[in-house]
Parts: C-alpha cells; structure tokens; sequence
C-alpha cells in the first residue's frame, strides 16, 4: 500500500511565500497545480504544498525529522536563512524551527549527536 501526505501552509503572498520555501528547501517547486499553489516532494510520496489562504495564513506547525540534520541547517543557513529557534530535548533530540514570512513554523528535528 502507498501513502501519499501532502502537508499544507497558507500564506498570503504566493510570491514572497514561494520564494522563501525555495530557499528553505533548495529547489524550486515540485510541481505548480494552478495560480494559488506550489507543491515541494520532500521524500518519494510525501509532500508540502503553499497556498493563498490570507484568512489562515500563519498557524502552520510541521516538522521534518532528518537524518542529515547538521548537514541540512547548515545549507538552510548558506541559502540566508536562520533559525529562529533551537532546541535539544532531554533525550538528545534537536530541533531548529524556521518561520515563513507569515509566521507558519517549519521544524527540521534530528537525532542526538
């Protein structure tokens, strides 16, 4: 059985938005289905998507467990984006959350050193 997730943000400027998702993520959009949307595959079948929806904009709350997560807050940061949080949990998880022009909250978690 396959699962496909596509996990959705709403932002208010689509341009502005795209923009820094790509940044983020160090491409350009997977795929683009209409004027409203960007669409990023992340791992085979799993997805996050932008859309103009100014009235929700801003209560997104996902995170992105990676194995290479040094590596990957590392290139985030040579693209010109920071955290605007770190953490390391009691069990030696680490989390570094980036916020959207909009303030949605885009974690990248990774397991103890």
């Amino acid at each position: 059985m396959t699962v496909d997730l596509f996990a959705g943000i709403a932002v208010r400027d689509y341009a502005a938005a795209a923009a820094w998702y790509e940044r983020l993520l160090g491409a350009p959009p997977s795929f683009l289905p209409n004027d409203t949307e960007a669409v990023w595959e992340l791992a085979e079948h799993r997805y996050v998507f932008i859309e103009v929806r100014p009235d929700h904009a801003g209560h997104a709350l996902h995170t992105v467990f990676v194995s290479d997560f040094d590596a990957r807050v590392a290139q985030i940061a040579e693209r010109g984006l920071e955290p605007a949080e770190r953490e390391t949990y009691d069990n030696g998880v680490r989390k570094a959350t980036f916020r959207d022009p909009d303030g949605n909250e885009i974690g990248f978690g990774g397991g103890p050193v």
